[in-house]
């Protein structure tokens, strides 16, 4: 019988490119993809999931909501067996704890499925450490409740590359980047294609457990600006904290309180894993990640300037003063 498969998260460029993929697949009969918003980049030939009838083609767009309960029915009805959680769109609601509830869901309908049997989750090795700890806890708990579930958590680094909309691009679109004073972490990238390659290899395999993908090496953040005409803003960690009150009341874009954190630094990072485990690893280094996407922006190109250009929140003149505030100057 033809392999049914779920993938969450498909409103982004990368789950929408993994679902179409993976719909060309020999043995796969039919790929859901399901998000609270429809696929962006979905080339022709996507249809509206309609429980209880025939599929209409080969790839099937679900809506789901964050909060209720219909990923779990459309795990049940459709027979899913490969289930891929990529992610869900909060873009009405960009907080870290619903990227936690995201995957609870997910697991949570993972356990209900009676035909389930392969789950591959993509994290964040920049996730912050309750966060991460959070996801790994209930992946463990589903895999004990669940042993018939083999189930892979991808940890990707800082995901990059010419189509990549994120928290991270958009921080490194700012004119004026606020940065950790005294700190330059060295930073480890993922380019999207890699990023797709692995998720694809993985849905595939028997392997279970946490990887890590990354790029060889590592790149400054200094340069990282420079390259792409940011003007650093040097300020105590302490002076980040009214920063990332305003990102968590949407005054500010998240990205100018998390991408600076030492979350996104290459330290502590464990690499290798993945390549025993595949028998591959990453094409692209983090330099040439990071170089790819680069070369799509231009020096200056795609800055922030202001409310008008980054949906009525806060310039970066803004960021400044609300910096200077929070030091008392």
């Amino acid at each position: 019988m033809d392999r049914v498969v779920l993938v969450t998260g498909v409103s982004s460029p990368l789950a929408t490119r993994v679902a179409e993929t993976l719909s060309k697949e020999s043995g796969v009969g039919r790929v859901i993809g399901a998000d609270s918003s429809p696929p962006s980049e979905a080339t022709a030939g996507w249809y509206e999931y309609a429980p209880g009838r025939p599929a209409d083609g080969t790839l099937n767009y679900a809506h789901v909501d964050l909060h209720d309960g219909s990923l779990g029915r459309i795990a049940s009805e459709s027979g899913a067996d490969l289930l891929l959680h990529l992610g869900l769109d909060t873009k009405q609601s960009p907080n870290r704890e619903d990227n936690v509830l995201g995957t609870m869901r997910v697991l949570a309908a993972a356990q209900r499925s009676s035909t389930i049997r392969r789950l591959v989750v993509r994290s964040n090795a920049t996730l912050d450490a309750d966060d991460a700890a959070q996801v790994e806890q209930h992946t463990s708990v589903l895999q004990r409740r669940r042993p018939d579930i083999s189930v892979a958590v991808l940890r990707f680094a800082n995901l990059i590359g010419p189509s990549v909309e994120s928290p991270l691009t958009r921080y490194l679109d700012l004119r004026v980047v606020p940065t950790v004073l005294g700190s330059d972490p060295w930073v480890r990238f993922l380019h999207e294609d890699d990023g797709a390659e692995a998720l694809l290899r993985m849905a595939f395999s028997d392997e279970s457990g946490h990887f890590d993908v990354a790029g060889q090496d590592a790149v400054p953040l200094s340069h990282c600006l420079r390259r792409v005409g940011g003007q650093r803003l040097p300020v105590p960690e302490r002076g980040l904290k009214v920063l990332r009150r305003a990102a968590k009341h949407g005054r500010i874009d998240y990205a100018s309180t998390s991408a600076a954190r030492a979350g996104m630094s290459a330290e502590g990072s464990k690499i290798g894993s993945l390549e025993h485990a595949l028998g591959w690893s990453p094409a692209y280094s983090s330099a040439q990640a990071f170089e790819d996407f680069a070369d799509t922006r231009g020096r200056g190109a795609n800055r922030s300037d202001g409310p008008s250009a980054r949906g009525g929140r806060l310039s970066p003149v803004h960021v400044l003063a609300l910096a200077r505030a929070s030091l008392g100057r």
